[in-house]
């Protein structure tokens, strides 16, 4: 099923750059009216506070006001920034006011200045690193990039909290001796993938140079990745691609093919390994479990990013496509369930992957 149709638009740091353009206005509502339901939605909630004193004890709503739903903080932000997104590209969005009107009476300067202040304690100053983190600068590009009265507002309210999670990547970052690989929040690669994009977005050189550097320093030497080992359990990353869609924003066309053999030997030979075949997704309603509808999601865009990556001849790119294919099939199957273990956040992969949102220059930039 074709949401969207893509469009080449430019090359830069050897990967193909696209843009998006929506065909399907119905089902970009759909996918609205998803994250809806959810922004509002306080409970359940899981938080993942640090309390010092019994002062600290309150209700979601209170300790986040601009982003309380959704079960939990980063699916809140990543809700909203889908919700941007589709307001953004979709300009005849059929369920544009009442979507504006609700994401209006969260990101208040009010609301937003209370999310930057959480930040200021030292217990709190780890609080989503850097999976969080990663979606809030996703987000604040998103309005940055959009043209339009609201998105000016909204970007200016999210600007004390946009700079907070800059600053604190900035410190955060040299200190990280060894990344994070894992298929769940915390993973490094994908975190970095999007500061990237969020620091050549708006022109904040010192980061992107922050955030190019480790990657280089954390990833480049990786040989033979044990395909074989993913996925476990729970994930809804693969470590491994996530890698690969970071590398691909860092190193030339010739660099990354070069590296691309060192890490997946197998692959001038059509084999990708359990990369292949999406994952088995067993339990729609454990909340676990139903990770796995998101590891097929975001395995399809890693996928179509290390393809964007390759020279248009290069042979590796058949066994790539046909896999990021197989995986976009078994995702979207599962984005509207009817369990909200899986419904307050598979929306947001959906639309980061048929939107091209990881191989878009933020804005068209």
């Amino acid at each position: 099923m074709k949401f969207w149709r893509i469009i080449l638009i430019a090359a830069t740091a050897g990967s193909v750059v696209m843009s998006a353009q929506p065909i399907d206005k119905d089902r970009a509502a759909a996918f609205v009216r998803l994250a809806l339901k959810g922004i509002d939605r306080e409970y359940p909630n899981k938080p993942g506070e640090t309390l010092r004193d019994a002062k600290d004890i309150m209700n979601p709503s209170a300790m986040h006001p601009a982003f309380y739903g959704n079960f939990d903080w980063h699916s809140c932000v990543h809700g909203h920034w889908l919700v941007v997104r589709l307001l953004r590209i979709v300009p005849d969005l059929p369920n544009a006011a009442e979507t504006r009107a609700v994401i209006g009476r969260h990101l208040t300067a009010a609301n937003l200045a209370i999310e930057a202040a959480y930040f200021e304690p030292k217990d709190n100053k780890s609080f989503e690193r850097m999976y969080g983190w990663a979606w809030t600068l996703r987000l604040a590009a998103e309005l940055k990039a959009w043209d339009d009265p609201d998105g000016r507002a909204w970007a200016a309210n999210i600007a004390p909290l946009e700079r907070k999670i800059v600053a604190l990547t900035k410190e955060f970052l040299p200190r990280l001796t060894y990344p994070v690989r894992t298929g769940v929040h915390p993973d490094t690669a994908f975190a970095l993938g999007q500061i990237i994009d969020y620091a050549r977005a708006t022109g904040d050189a010192d980061l992107e140079k922050i955030a190019a550097a480790r990657a280089r320093e954390y990833y480049l030497a990786d040989k033979n990745y044990p395909t074989s080992y993913e996925p476990s359990g729970e994930d809804f990353f693969s470590p491994g691609l996530n890698e690969a869609d970071l590398l691909r924003r860092v190193l030339s066309r010739d660099e990354f093919s070069r590296w691309l053999d060192g890490f997946l030997p197998g692959l001038r030979a059509g084999d990708l390994g359990n990369w292949a075949k999406a994952a088995e997704v067993s339990d729609l309603t454990d909340a676990r479990i139903v990770h796995l509808v998101g590891l097929n999601l975001s395995r399809a865009w890693t996928l179509r990013g290390v393809a964007s990556a390759l020279a248009p001849d290069d042979p590796r790119r058949a066994a790539i496509e046909a896999a990021s294919k197989v995986h976009e099939a078994a995702g979207l199957r599962h984005v509207f369930s009817g369990n909200y273990e899986g419904e307050h956040w598979l929306a947001t992969f959906a639309v980061y992957l048929v939107s091209n949102a990881g191989l878009e220059a933020i804005g068209g930039r």
